[in-house]
């Protein structure tokens, strides 16, 4: 009974995080499937499996389970400021380890009210793993806070490319409307009869 049971939640757990395929046949039917299709089929669409609620399972091949479970337990913020070079090379070791994370780029004062409440000071970079405040940045030190915030070691996870946050300045430039051009002057009316 035991190994039946752990069978059929096997094959559970699998289906959550399984990938899902649309597509149509040689005959104009539709089929959804969690294998690929034929090399005959049409209009194949992949899609993550869903969860109950109508999101994305967690379990989707997308995001490995143990950086799931990280980022859910312990979440990665990183605060920096605009041409920082530290803050550079924080930002390129979590891209490079595969790490998604928000960033806080600080330029205002409730911004720099928030860093301050988090890791007590105002100074960057300085990085949130969960709890754990790592200030500055030390490659060592980084790498230990991530280890021990579950996150997968380096060279497990493909690697991002997640750029600096925008300047306040940069966001305001490009919400701002843009100009209307002048309009063409008008030439000497012209018409036949003269």
């Amino acid at each position: 009974m035991r190994l039946l049971l752990a069978v059929i939640l096997a094959s559970a757990s699998a289906t959550a995080g399984a990938q899902l395929y649309r597509w149509t046949d040689d005959k104009g039917k539709v089929h959804f499937s969690d294998t690929p299709p034929p090399t005959s089929a049409r209009d194949v669409q992949k899609k993550a499996a869903r969860g109950a609620d109508g999101k994305t399972a967690p379990g989707s091949a997308a995001e490995p389970f143990v950086l799931q479970q990280a980022r859910r337990d312990n979440p990665i913020t990183l605060y920096s400021t605009p041409g920082c070079e530290a803050c550079d090379l924080a930002r390129q070791l979590l891209n490079a380890r595969g790490l998604p994370f928000r960033e806080v780029s600080v330029t205002t004062d409730q911004q720099i009210a928030e860093l301050t409440n988090a890791v007590g000071s105002n100074s960057v970079p300085a990085m949130l793993v969960g709890p754990t405040v790592v200030k500055g940045f030390e490659e060592g030190a980084y790498q230990r806070a991530l280890d021990a915030g579950g996150y997968p070691k380096s060279g497990l996870l493909p690697a991002r490319a997640q750029a600096a946050p925008k300047s306040s300045e940069t966001k305001a430039a490009e919400q701002k409307p843009a100009a209307e051009a002048p309009a063409a002057p008008k030439g000497p009316y012209w018409s036949p009869g003269r």
